[in-house]
């Protein structure tokens, strides 16, 4: 199995896709709902049919799983999970901060993780096993804590406004905790964040198998810890993550169970 041919296919392609977004970035756009406030823009779907495409070409046995499309499923032992534009709100609005983010799953394991930030030229990568790293340099989660010193990340479900599972009272709950708590919009790259020491911690609900299963990967590689909001272990299927670097998890899981008993 080389893992290596599949980072360097996935690095290439995210490059081009975020090339693609920086050139199109606070021009004309078409812009369409998905729902009451979630948007998709046409280069979200642009950037999903480079990446699949090139993916396709290059691996046509692979399976694929993408926010914007269904590409079925045959069963295969390898499956591409990919959000071509995490944070496309932002974009839409011209506020730069988005990534492309992909992950490939191997019988049923996330083996491999990328994740790129187009208007930073930032690119971080994980192999399973091998470590994370960031335009090479090796990634380590940060030594902080504990959660009164540290800097947190979240955000907020598109349903917000007519389920009760919003995330607000959490967010107020750690508010009061921590030392601060930066919703930027975009799940991969929180994550990512995670893994370089730059946030301490991150959660949210409500998030796809596309937002989270590189910057999941990367998290791990990066020496931090990933559960769900119960502590139980973590599913890119399930939608309660909980990441940080370790030390302030258990600190992060008693504001969550608070939250839940309430």
């Amino acid at each position: 199995m080389n893992m290596q041919k599949y980072l360097a296919r996935a690095r290439e392609l995210a490059r081009e896709a975020g090339a693609l977004q920086r050139a199109k970035l606070w021009q004309p756009i078409r812009i369409e709902n998905k729902g009451a406030i979630d948007l998709v823009t046409e280069v979200d779907k642009a950037s999903e049919a480079l990446l699949v495409g090139g993916l396709q070409q290059t691996f046509p046995e692979h399976d694929f799983l993408a926010e914007e499309n269904d590409y079925g499923s045959r069963g295969a032992s390898h499956k591409w999970i990919i959000d071509p534009l995490d944070g496309t709100t932002n974009f839409a609005h011209g506020f730069p901060w988005f990534a492309v983010s992909m992950a490939l799953e191997i019988d049923g394991e996330i083996r491999l993780g990328v994740i790129y930030h187009p208007m930073m030229d930032e690119l971080f990568s994980a192999i399973k096993g091998e470590g994370a790293e960031l335009n090479g340099r090796p990634l380590q989660v940060s030594p902080r804590s504990p959660l009164q010193k540290s800097l947190l990340a979240t955000g907020f479900p598109y349903d917000c406004a007519s389920d009760q599972e919003n995330n607000f009272a959490n967010f107020t709950s750690f508010q009061m905790k921590c030392r601060g708590i930066r919703r930027a919009g975009a799940a991969a790259l929180d994550l990512a964040y995670v893994a370089a020491g730059r946030i301490d911690g991150f959660w949210e609900c409500k998030l796809k198998p596309w937002d989270v299963a590189a910057g999941v990967l990367l998290v791990n590689e990066a020496g931090g810890r990933v559960t769900a909001h119960d502590g139980a272990p973590y599913s890119v299927y399930n939608h309660r993550i909980v990441a940080s670097n370790g030390l302030i998890h258990a600190e992060m899981l008693a504001i969550l169970a608070e939250g839940a008993n309430r």
